[in-house]
């Protein structure tokens, strides 16, 4: 079983807070147990994806470097 491509927000450019914001709202529009990857290349996103995660109840699945800065962040929805 291969696994669900995730829907994708590009974030890359954006300064805290909102990655973490904008990651908020389209998590809120998707049903529990759906992923999201999120790409960030904000240096504060590396603490706040993870605290947001744990605060809202979402799971953290991935946290993988990418080309030129960036951090593709795999979140998958809280029920």
């Amino acid at each position: 079983m291969t696994a669900p491509i995730p829907e994708r927000l590009d974030a890359t450019g954006l300064l805290c807070p909102l990655p973490v914001l904008r990651a908020r709202k389209r998590l809120a529009a998707m049903p529990p147990g759906a992923v999201l990857e999120v790409l960030a290349d904000d240096p504060a996103a590396v603490v706040d994806m993870p605290h947001f995660c744990a605060e809202q109840g979402h799971e953290l699945l991935a946290q993988e470097p990418r080309e030129r800065g960036a951090t593709a962040y795999r979140i998958r929805r809280g029920g």
